[in-house]
């Protein structure tokens, strides 16, 4: 498996990848990162230093995780997520050492293109919406909307940002413009859509 053909997975000699987890084409594995069974990550990852990757998990294409991340069972991630550098997720609301809960993980859905910084925790059942961006050592105790940018503990909303990571700035008629791709965005109701 570590080939140096750009098509296999490379997966770096003190990584541990269990028997049943899958990796994709061009991903890369590093050092001492534990990929366990079940788990499937897609093609092109970047799996960081230490990081956990725990049964069932799913990474879609181009996932990039950082050092010292924990992924735990119920996690779902779609393509081009970004999870930051010892950021964490939960799977259990009501965690107690002496009771066995391992048939109760709540799932916990990133979508397409979102991006979680350093530190911060996902507590387990909630959504993160495509294109969020949530700032370090925040702690999402709620959904998160498509395009929101929230900080803080417990997270809350400040603005919304373009596809790219920028702050929109939207107009009286709800429209904003990316400075960096020229994308347009419409603000209505709430919720931020791309419209070119």
């Amino acid at each position: 498996m570590n080939s140096s053909n750009n098509n296999n997975p490379f997966i770096h000699p003190t990584a541990v990848v269990d028997d049943g987890a899958q990796i994709g084409n061009g991903s890369k594995i590093w050092h001492f990162s534990h990929i366990m069974p079940g788990a499937v990550i897609g093609e092109q990852c970047n799996i960081g230093q230490n990081v956990v990757v725990s049964p069932n998990v799913i990474l879609g294409k181009n996932v990039k995780v950082q050092n010292n991340v924990s992924i735990y069972s119920g996690v779902i991630c779609e393509d081009d997520v970004f999870l930051g550098p010892s950021m964490v997720f939960t799977n259990i609301l009501n965690p107690r050492s002496a009771v066995i809960r391992r048939d109760s993980y709540i799932k916990t859905l990133v979508k397409k293109g979102a991006s979680i910084g350093a530190n911060a925790t996902i507590v387990c059942g909630n959504e993160i919406g495509e294109f969020a961006l949530i700032g370090a050592g925040a702690v999402i105790t709620k959904p998160v909307k498509p395009f929101a940018l929230v900080i803080g503990n417990p997270a809350r909303q400040t603005g919304w940002v373009s596809e790219y990571g920028h702050k929109l700035q939207f107009d009286e008629s709800g429209l904003a413009i990316c400075p960096e791709s020229q994308q347009e965005y419409k603000l209505d109701q709430n919720t931020v859509k791309r419209v070119k």
